[in-house]
């Protein structure tokens, strides 16, 4: 049986020498040998050419008369919920759709700040107040802990 914790060394020697800001989002590695190994970037994107050094750190270092697999390595991709701090961290400033466990509620907004216990979302809502006549824009932050996050993800916009 191939081991995580041999994988996530192979793969961060590799990490390590391309200093490039690269880190472990997740590895999976399924009952049949299949080994995902899925990355991010603090700055900018995963390159096709990090991805492929990382592989082959892996792929050379494993042996195939021991144990057949199977190895994908992979940007998280954006469409993805975000798994670690690292990707929170990232992405502060961007707009965000936070799922939370509580009865299946979701917010969007700004993320703020990220830290290993909560993230702050900043909301903006156009409401109308009393004694105004017109709408006004009401900013509010969101404070919530980790472990009330069922899934955070980027949202992707086109518009400029």
């Amino acid at each position: 049986m191939l081991k995580k914790k041999e994988i996530e060394k192979l793969a961060l020697e590799r990490i390590e020498e391309l200093n490039s800001g690269l880190f472990i989002v997740e590895i999976l590695i399924s009952t049949k040998n299949v080994i995902q190994v899925k990355l991010d970037k603090e700055d900018g994107n995963v390159s096709i050419t990090e991805c492929v050094s990382v592989s082959r750190n892996i792929e050379h270092n494993l042996d195939r008369e021991k144990q057949d697999f199977e190895l994908q390595v992979s940007s998280a991709g954006l469409d993805q919920p975000f798994r670690v701090l690292k990707q929170y961290i990232k992405n502060i400033g961007q707009e965000v759709k936070v799922h939370l466990k509580e009865k299946n509620k979701t917010i969007e907004g700004v993320l703020k700040h990220a830290d290993k216990e909560k993230i702050i979302l900043e909301t903006s809502t156009k409401e109308r107040l009393e004694g105004k006549k017109k709408k006004v824009l009401v900013v509010q932050e969101h404070e919530f802990k980790h472990d009330e996050i069922k899934e955070t993800k980027i949202i992707i916009s086109f518009k400029k």
